[in-house]
């Protein structure tokens, strides 16, 4: 795991090349701090620069950037190639010689043997890659599969041509260490961020900049610079080219699906998901998991039990407060399983404490309240390991949240009732404040406790009245999914773009509605919240995170599964339970699943009041003009009342605040 960076731009005096270069390397130092790289050839305008997190070969064989064996090729490389020791056979055999022992010289041999888009299809891990070839003075990006490491690419003007320059780096901090960057909000993007509490994919924060989506390469010359618009747009001016994806996976995996039983496909996914966390074991550095307590860790810990010879180092988190707390859980998982484990609980002072530091650990703003727990677990793990294995992509692989399973009978109960008749039952719903509907229909709580995590009575009344009106059931999720439902109405001058859920280009040939859902999940939710969220928490500590279930193996076996492995009888994740009760009782499972989450609309109410207060004054709003005061002020008295639990949608605009706060002054 490390940070890259780089710059394009011909015509920069050669004198200026290394200072710039420093510039960059240094910001990103927190994601490598054993070692730093830096290479410039001033006469083509090209500079590379490494931040690098040892993990194999730590020999200085390891550093980059890195020249292939012929010259041609110059790699920064972040991330691991899990199977470089299966293509490195194939490549001495070929000819090519490895006096090291890394993934990176294997990786640039590969390359060099079958070019870039061959060697990607061929590469099973999780990285991002700048390379440039020397010969025809071209740069390539490059990202995994499933979006689990970033990479950002855009324009900054240059003093030497008026085309511009490009400039790509793991974080957008790079960004600002280029006198020539614009950093103009994007307000499009902003109304993403007020719905999903993160920005999807290609978008950023900032006009100009873009995430390169996952499982794409995209190919960069200076030439380029002088044909495109000299205004940045919304879209990206070069298309990336997709050399693997997920519709591509789940409409092979449905149209060949085999005819398994229960019993052999358990022992497949076995077999597949073992094979996995062996692979993401492989590390010359100390190395542990995560493990909440849940299915998903509690799995990939078991499986690594029994590839190690000594007891797994393992991490939780847990707070004073039973309904956010699943520590007790974790600990007796690791009883059971024999592990090293190590459990920080956290007061809410110190969980608070993180709140100031998340616009620097997430350098565009994102929203997802679980960053906070998620960066304390990482820093906890991080004194004891400098790799940890986690448990994400079980709820999106095998149907484990809970939306996937209640939606049809969700639609089924909605559907069935005139519309009218459910618009005028949803305005009263809305109307009513949550404390009163809690008070007098608190009763319905055994009822509802399948609706939703909340365990507000009130709360989950007024989400089913915000769905109520639907007509379709894809406008369901949409809306479950959703924080603000029209945020181009609060985010002054935007239009929201199209995104996975209204792009017809992005939709799939899927014959189920879980299974679309399932689909929209892997390719916006998963790498834009989920896969964000863990990078930048671990890499903050410079902590390398893997996960095993993405695997592209493992991905195309479980798309390959018919739903009733992975939905069962109300419950998700059937297959994937059915391995696990294998290692541990079932006894110890059964129990309702909590997320990873922090009482933020208390918070709000109370401790953080004052911070929230000064963030969202009216007269703050109205002086920098992104956001519309009215609304937001009006979310915020009602939010104080107790007349709705806006905690969400608070929290975007507070993030959103505090992040213009520091990065936009």
């Amino acid at each position: 795991m490390c940070g890259i960076a780089g710059l394009l731009e011909p015509g920069r005096s050669a004198e200026t090349w290394d200072p710039m270069l420093e510039e960059l390397h240094t910001c990103l130092a927190h994601r490598g701090p054993d070692n730093a790289g830096v290479w410039s050839d001033a006469e083509a305008g090209i500079g590379l620069v490494h931040r690098r997190l040892s993990i194999l070969d730590l020999s200085p064989l390891g550093h980059q950037p890195k020249p292939s064996a012929s010259g041609r090729w110059i790699l920064s490389f972040n991330g691991e190639v899990y199977n470089f020791r299966t293509l490195r056979p194939e490549l001495e055999a070929a000819g090519h010689q490895f006096p090291g022992t890394s993934d990176t010289e294997v990786l640039l041999a590969a390359v060099e043997e079958w070019g870039v888009e061959e060697s990607l299809r061929r590469m099973e891990g999780m990285y991002a890659i700048i390379l440039w070839d020397r010969q025809e003075r071209e740069l390539w990006l490059a990202r995994d599969r499933m979006g689990e490491k970033p990479l950002y690419y855009g324009r900054v003007d240059s003093s030497s041509r008026a085309a511009g320059a490009w400039l790509f780096s793991s974080e957008l901090k790079a960004f600002h260490r280029h006198p020539g960057f614009r950093a103009e909000v994007q307000r499009d993007a902003l109304a993403l961020l007020l719905r999903f509490a993160y920005i999807p994919a290609p978008y950023s924060i900032y006009r100009g900049v873009w995430k390169l989506p996952p499982g794409s390469v995209l190919r960069l010359s200076a030439e380029q610079l002088e044909t495109l618009p000299t205004e940045p747009t919304l879209e990206p001016p070069v298309s990336p080219v997709a050399y693997w994806s997920v519709r591509d996976v789940a409409e092979e995996g449905i149209r060949n699906r085999r005819d398994l039983s229960e019993a052999e496909a358990l022992a497949e996914l076995e077999s597949r998901l073992s094979h996995s966390v062996t692979q993401c074991m492989v590390s010359d550095v100390p190395l542990g998991a995560f493990l909440s307590g849940g299915i998903d860790s509690s799995t990939i810990v078991a499986l690594m039990q029994e590839a190690s010879r000594r007891p797994v180092r393992t991490f939780s988190i847990g707070f004073h407060s039973e309904a956010f707390d699943e520590a007790p859980f974790a600990r007796q998982i690791a009883e059971h399983l024999g592990t090293d484990h190590t459990e920080l609980y956290v007061t809410p002072r110190e969980a608070r404490e993180v709140i100031p530091q998340l616009p620097r650990l997430y350098d565009e703003p994102f929203s997802d309240p679980s960053q906070i727990p998620t960066h304390l677990v990482s820093r906890m793990a991080r004194e004891h390991v400098t790799v940890a294995l986690s448990g994400d992509g079980g709820d999106e692989l095998f149907g484990g949240y809970k939306r996937y399973f209640l939606m049809r009978r969700l639609w089924r109960r909605v559907g069935a009732l005139p519309y009218p008749a459910r618009r005028a039952a949803a305005a009263a719903l809305a109307a009513t404040p949550v404390r009163l509907l809690d008070r007098t229909l608190g009763w319905l709580g055994p009822s509802l406790a399948r609706w939703g995590t909340s365990r507000s009575v009130g709360d989950k009344l007024h989400k089913l009245a915000e769905i109520a009106t639907a007509r379709q059931p894809e406008e369901i999720y949409l809306r479950l999914v959703s924080d603000w439902k029209d945020p181009a109405a609060v985010v002054l001058g935007a239009k929201e773009p199209l995104h996975a859920l209204s792009d017809p280009d992005r939709r799939a040939d899927l014959p189920s509605l879980e299974e679309r859902m399932m689909y929209f999940d892997q390719i916006a939710y998963l790498p834009d919240d989920i896969l964000a969220k863990v990078d930048r928490a671990a890499m903050a500590v410079a902590l390398e995170t893997r996960i095993p279930l993405l695997q592209p193996d493992v991905v195309r076996f479980a798309w390959s599964l018919p739903l009733s492995l992975k939905i069962r009888g109300g419950e998700g994740k059937h297959l994937l339970r059915q391995l696990l009760y294998r290692r541990v009782p079932k006894e110890m499972m059964d129990r309702p699943k909590m997320g990873f989450g922090v009482p933020i609309g208390d918070w709000l109410r109370d401790e953080l009041r004052d911070w929230a207060e000064d963030l969202l004054s009216e007269d703050r709003l109205r002086r920098e003009g992104f956001l519309d005061p009215t609304l937001i002020r009006a979310r915020w008295d009602e939010h104080l009342a107790g007349q709705r639990n806006w905690q969400y949608y608070l929290w975007d605009v507070l993030i959103f605040q505090q992040w213009w706060e520091e990065w936009g002054r």
